[in-house]
């Protein structure tokens, strides 16, 4: 990824192979060059098709809400969090990650338990 909001000049972003595969077939068969957009959208086009979707389901939805759900799906269902931090977030500190996730609630807390030593 280039030009980042972390202000770095690039980053590393984790795609599941198939899905590179994929975008790979895409890329050649629409003739997109290397710095060009894969998909020539806005941020603002973004987050006006996000907000239309909240709104089909009655609630107010916003893209950073999908960053986080996804964080928080994966790291509730077991995923390492030094993974949803890197490769997830991209976060560069692991106490950033854990102050986004918030605290977990009893529930989890016992279901985790039951999980590891019932």
């Amino acid at each position: 990824m280039q030009n980042p909001k972390s202000g770095r000049a690039e980053e590393k972003v984790y795609v599941p192979r198939k899905i590179l595969v994929r975008l790979n077939e895409y890329v050649k068969a629409n003739n997109i060059i290397t710095n060009d957009r894969i998909f020539p959208i806005s941020y603002v086009a973004t987050w006006s098709m996000v907000k239309k979707a909240g709104e089909l389901i009655d609630i107010e939805l916003k893209p950073h809400d999908l960053r986080r759900h996804a964080a928080t799906y994966a790291s509730r269902s077991g995923t390492p969090l030094e993974i949803v931090s890197k490769v997830i977030l991209r976060h560069a500190d692991l106490a950033t990650t854990q102050r986004y996730l918030g605290k977990v609630n009893d529930t989890e807390a016992i279901r985790w338990i039951e999980t590891l030593y019932g």
